[in-house]
Formats: structure tokens, sequence, C-alpha cells
């Protein structure tokens, strides 16, 4: 059995239009979750992790999907998110963006957040 290679594109961000969708809705609990922090102009920032758990159907077949990804709250939602415990079930919306600059691993930035 041979080894497929994986393809890859290189894309000049001068090209990538302002028009792009990037937004992400997804409902789970909350696993863990850190203190509420400042950055240094005083906006308050919490992070945590959000566990989610679900079935879909994929190619006529049911397939399920259990995940966890990191979530940044900031402003008036990190102060609002603070008030929420673990294993609290949310829906969240947001973006996906690199943890760091140039990194592989995304995390999920907090645009609205329910509390379900």
């Amino acid at each position: 059995m041979q080894q497929s290679e994986v393809s890859r594109i290189e894309v000049d961000p001068k090209d990538v239009s302002r028009t792009e969708v990037n937004q992400f809705i997804v409902q789970g609990l909350i696993s863990e979750l850190s203190p509420l922090r400042y950055t240094p102009a005083g906006v308050p920032v919490l992070e945590f992790l959000l566990l989610h758990e679900s079935e879909v159907t994929e190619a006529s077949q049911p397939r399920r999907i259990s995940f966890s990804i990191g979530v940044v709250a900031m402003g008036d939602l990190a102060q609002m998110a603070g008030t929420m415990g673990l294993g609290c079930k949310v829906r969240l919306q947001g973006f996906l963006a690199p943890v760091r600059k140039d990194s592989q691993k995304y995390r999920l930035h907090a645009q609205r957040i329910q509390q379900i």
C-alpha cells in the first residue's frame, strides 16, 4: 500500500477577500475554566475549554462526534461567562483563529454566548 502525499497550497494574505466567512457555532459543556484576567489595556479576558458531543450523519451513516475546543471571551462576554460554572451548557458563536501567529492550533473567539 502506497502512502499518499498531502497537497498544500500557499495563499498570499493579500489575495484573501475581506468577505470570506469565518463563523463557528457550537454547543457543549464548560469543562475547564481559567480565572478572569485583564489585558494591559484593562480588557477582561476569560479562557475556557468547551466539551462537545453529538451524533451527525455522514455519507448516510451515523457518526459520533466528541471533541474539546479552547475558547476565549473578551470584554463584557468574559465577565458574563465568568459567572457560569463548570458543567454549564452553552451555545457559542464566534470565529476560529490561531492560538499564536503561524500556529496550526486554533481556538474559538466567542462573539455570543448563550446559557442553555
